[in-house]
């Protein structure tokens, strides 16, 4: 297994439609950068939030999850409140080859500001719209600027095809648009 680089991944969007809308090169001047790097691609986050809150006092369970849980929220800023969350979408729609696997790491700006960014990894043949965690650990509000970069994505390519894709087994979050709350 290798990890890709700029030019495998340019290959793969513009001829295979892996990443969809893509940027080329990376956008760096006045935003939080996003788009094609050395050996990743920069995602956005979209202007779509949940916000999580405790004024319903509603328990968060993955087995049955309460929508009270959280505030819907649409904007080019989102505020997450002190030691909270908010759950989001990628701009960038995926579509994983089959030989491939991808791991994500949040962005260092943010990390250095005690935002902590969760994505499972995307397994071979999934394909969608990201559904992004964005943890504030800090004791203040945290800024998420939408449009802007949240997380980058690290693909590695095996020697061989899996067996068993995510798509052959149907996977519960294939093809989701928007955010994506849990499933069981």
């Amino acid at each position: 297994m290798s990890i890709k680089s700029d030019r495998w991944i340019r290959r793969m969007a513009t001829e295979h439609a892996m990443i969809e809308p893509f940027e080329e090169s990376q956008v760096r001047e006045g935003v939080i950068s996003f788009g094609l790097s050395s050996y990743g691609y920069d995602m956005r986050v979209s202007r779509s939030f949940r916000i999580f809150t405790n004024v319903n006092s509603a328990i968060v369970d993955p087995k049955g999850f309460d929508e009270r849980s959280f505030v819907e929220y649409e904007g080019d800023v989102c505020i997450i409140p002190p030691n909270s969350f908010a759950l989001a979408t990628s701009v960038e729609y995926f579509r994983i080859p089959r030989n491939v696997m991808t791991i994500c790491v949040g962005k260092s700006t943010y990390a250095r500001c005690g935002i902590i960014t969760n994505v499972t990894p995307f397994e071979p043949e999934w394909e969608g719209h990201v559904t992004l965690e964005i943890s504030n650990t800090t004791p203040l509000p945290a800024k998420i600027y939408a449009g802007e970069g949240i997380s980058q994505v690290l693909f590695f390519e095996s020697d061989e095809p899996c067996e068993v894709s995510y798509g052959d087994r149907k996977g519960k979050y294939q093809g989701q648009t928007g955010v994506t709350l849990p499933k069981i």
